[in-house]
């Protein structure tokens, strides 16, 4: 048996830890399935990042265990690739318990602690040997000299101090691997891994022209990271398009658990009353009131930050995907939003086209759509391509820039008409009603009242048919086929009204 146990197994395999990267890129998918511009939720990011994290580290020659420290909870543990090892990788786990007030009592159970409590009427200190003689869940039982009790349940303010840290405890997630270097070494380690609970999404403001012919359109890009952990100083990317992802990176990403601990405590005399729950802590204090120069001061340092960076997001290609590189290093923080430059143009030609369908009900007119159009081509002053969002509207016919309506867009490839709906108007309706049944040969009557209380002319598109496949006569004013589709295609005068007539019918009869 002796001959078979290997020198590698009887060593002592020493341990190596890298408390953070050096430098770190992370680069973030969107939700696919959020859809165009949806809202993003801290706690519910259904996107995810590749993460790229470049560490120096030393090792030793032989056999030894790194323990990379600081990656993301959220991480794919299967997914990583670790390269610069100069011994390559054995083996990899993730380590899967956090450092937290139930693990520390868990990997401290039936071993010497230090109780300390304070008097509140003296605040004189006593601290006495004890042993902790139950597990994180119900009441913390430790035992001293006196005798057994339950830990703060005795009134007096108190706390334990443990003499070491129980093995296999990291204050944040780790991923370690075991290594066998032919000699002693420093060298640059790269560790890439797909992580989940990251989302990004872009964000629109849109100030039209006082001509109703042009518009303004500035666009911020939002990171989000839903992870308990920061990434300082890193180099940011996000990706637009839409991949195949055949399951959630959250379903198959192991994160690390941090055992909570729960304090229970019996009320003295009986215990037939069932568990004593404590009172809820007391409100926080509010917070200090600056002086108004002290205000001023902050708020004029917080616009001078914001202003000086003049900069956005730089777009690149990535196969039939778009990348968006952020043009310099940022922190992402542990369970907050980033906020970055997307795009700003200027002068970009628009229009408004009120929009609706015919549908014959007969009923009262109804509002129309107003919805925002132009063409994403460079001779417009914007040809870039444009991941969706959501979309705030202003009216740049004032000074005052007033929200005039808000929309969602889709994404945009560059050529293509951009167009997105802000909201009906009450000004221009449409009213649309049968005025002939279906005859023997299967043609229907219908009669369009479209009518414009605003100060100007207006252009109206109305969709005279749901389907494709229809065939259209006798019509009295400019039809035009779009999408498929037969479009009633009019311009509407300040306080008129115009009518249509027409007569369709469906191809398959």
């Amino acid at each position: 048996m002796a001959a078979l146990i290997s020198p590698a197994h009887t060593q002592t395999r020493p341990e190596i830890i890298s408390p953070k990267p050096d430098s770190v890129q992370v680069t973030i998918y969107r939700d696919p399935a959020r859809g165009n511009g949806g809202g993003m939720n801290l706690n519910f990011l259904n996107g995810f990042a590749v993460v790229t994290e470049t560490r120096r580290i030393t090792v030793p020659a032989g056999p030894a265990t790194i323990r990379f420290a600081g990656v993301a909870e959220g991480m794919v543990a299967v997914s990583a690739v670790i390269r610069g090892l100069p011994g390559g990788i054995i083996e990899q786990n993730r380590d899967k318990k956090l450092l937290s007030p139930g693990s520390l009592v868990d990997g401290t159970l039936g071993n010497r602690v230090t109780l300390r409590r304070t008097d509140p009427a003296t605040g004189a200190v006593t601290e006495r040997d004890a042993v902790i003689r139950s597990g994180s869940q119900g009441a913390l039982v430790v035992e001293t000299e006196a005798g057994v009790e339950a830990l703060q349940c005795s009134g007096l303010p108190e706390k334990i101090i443990y003499e070491n840290l129980p093995g296999g405890l990291f204050a944040t997630p780790v991923l370690s691997v075991d290594t066998v270097s032919p000699q002693a070494a420093t060298a640059e380690v790269t560790l890439t891994y797909l992580a989940a609970g990251f989302d990004w999404n872009a964000d629109y403001v849109v100030k039209l022209g006082a001509d109703g012919t042009s518009l303004d359109l500035f666009s911020w890009l939002t990171l989000a990271n839903g992870n308990a952990e920061s990434f300082a100083d890193a180099e940011l990317l996000v990706i637009a398009g839409t991949l195949n992802i055949r399951q959630p990176m959250r379903a198959i990403a192991d994160k690390p658990q941090a055992t909570p601990l729960y304090i229970q405590c019996w009320p003295r005399g009986s215990t037939a009353r069932g568990i004593f729950e404590p009172p809820p802590p007391p409100p926080p204090p509010p917070p200090m009131m600056m002086a108004p120069s002290a205000m001023r001061a902050e708020s004029a340092d917080a616009i001078m930050v914001t202003a000086s960076r003049k900069v956005e997001a730089e777009l690149e290609a990535l196969g039939d995907l778009k990348l968006y590189r952020v043009p310099f290093r940022s922190t992402v923080a542990a369970k907050g939003q980033k906020q970055v430059k997307l795009l700003g143009k200027q002068n970009v030609p628009a229009r408004l086209v009120y929009r609706g369908s015919a549908d014959g009900s007969g009923e009262e007119p109804g509002p129309l759509q107003i919805e925002v159009r132009m063409d994403n081509k460079t001779a417009t002053g914007l040809g870039l391509p444009l991941p969706s969002g959501r979309i705030a509207v202003f009216d740049g016919a004032g000074d005052n820039g007033l929200l005039i309506g808000q929309g969602r867009m889709r994404d945009y490839a560059v050529g293509q008409e951009v167009k997105f709906t802000i909201g009906q108007s009450n000004a221009v309706q449409l009213a649309s009603m049968r005025t002939q049944g279906t005859s023997k040969s299967g043609w229907d009557g219908y009669r369009l009242e479209l009518t414009n209380a605003n100060p100007g002319p207006v252009t109206a598109e109305i969709d005279l048919a749901g389907l494709a496949d229809v065939d259209l006569r006798k019509a009295s004013g400019r039809t035009i086929r779009k999408d498929g589709k037969h479009v009633w295609l009019v311009t509407i005068p300040a306080n008129e009204r115009v009518k249509l007539t027409y007569e369709s019918r469906s191809k398959y009869r």
